[in-house]
């Protein structure tokens, strides 16, 4: 009654009906089919997922896959940017080597003491106080010279030693008055640019340390070359092309604010000693007629 497969009646094995039992026959055989339909289907279906899953899951992992990288980027790059700046911390310090890092760094050192010892000493109350200037007139107008002098000779202000210098010779006549006033001021400048000088020393010397350390890490790159034939190791020839480098950057970043705050603080104490001068000057111009003491008139 079934067919070779076994799932489906052989039509051709059922009765032969009459007419009358036609529509009967007809929704036995749909029956039949509906049947095999509704038993076979879930195993089609439980096949189809099966293989659709699979393939699913592996999309999935496919997927999820690149995830990982991702994360493990963006921690790597938390960390990346002290680990950068510790490698060229380390890397600057390996190719200056530990004597010309302790050379430029004396001169660092010893250039910030002078820069603020000569600023200090470049101040206008260090220089031409104005006070000084109002109480030294104040005891000239009174008539009290030795007051005046005193008050000068205490004041440690480059105006002070002037004046005092002037009010010392001043029996002697206004003219070495004059010249004593002027050796004094001459005495102070020369102490303010000796140290000065200083700076500009280091300004100039700078420079020189690092084209010695360039000319000493080219030569070390050229011997690297020269023994290591037809391929040298690039490692090796950085080192010293790295040295040349290092050596001429850190020396011209010590010349230039050396020599830049030299020649600012210069113009600063040139202009107040000259203000020290023409002050000076105006307050013994009252003194001009004075004679030395036993001249004949």
């Amino acid at each position: 009654m079934f067919d070779a497969c076994g799932m489906l009646p052989s039509f051709a094995s059922l009765p032969q009906l009459p007419f009358s039992h036609s529509l009967s026959r007809s929704l036995a055989i749909l029956m039949v089919m509906l049947a095999a339909m509704f038993t076979y289907t879930p195993a089609f279906a439980q096949d189809a997922a099966d293989e659709f899953g699979g393939a699913a899951e592996d999309v999935v992992e496919v997927v999820e896959e690149p995830a990982a990288p991702a994360d493990a980027n963006a921690d790597a790059g938390g960390g990346g940017s002290s680990k950068a700046d510790q490698n060229l911390l380390s890397w600057t310090i390996s190719s200056l080597g530990w004597e010309y890092l302790l050379v430029f760094l004396a001169l660092s050192v010893t250039l910030v003491s002078l820069f603020v010892m000569n600023m200090l000493a470049a101040r206008r109350d260090t220089l031409c106080p104005q006070e000084l200037v109002d109480a030294f007139e104040e005891r000239l107008n009174e008539k009290d010279f030795q007051g005046a002098y005193d008050m000068a000779r205490t004041d440690e202000s480059v105006l002070g030693q002037v004046l005092s210098a002037g009010l010392a010779k001043l029996s002697r006549g206004y003219g070495k008055a004059i010249e004593g006033m002027q050796e004094v001021g001459e005495e102070e400048s020369m102490k303010l640019e000796h140290r000065l000088s200083y700076m500009a020393l280091i300004g100039n010397l700078s420079p020189m340390i690092g084209l010695f350390g360039t000319v000493q890490g080219m030569i070390a790159s050229f011997q690297v070359i020269a023994q290591g034939g037809a391929s040298p190791k690039p490692a090796e020839l950085a080192n010293g092309i790295s040295t040349a480098l290092f050596t001429t950057l850190v020396g011209l970043a010590v010349a230039i604010p050396a020599i830049a705050a030299y020649n600012i603080i210069r113009n600063r104490v040139s202009r107040l000693l000259l203000e020290v001068g023409v002050t000076s000057e105006n307050l013994m111009s009252r003194f001009e007629d004075v004679q030395p003491q036993g001249a004949k008139n």
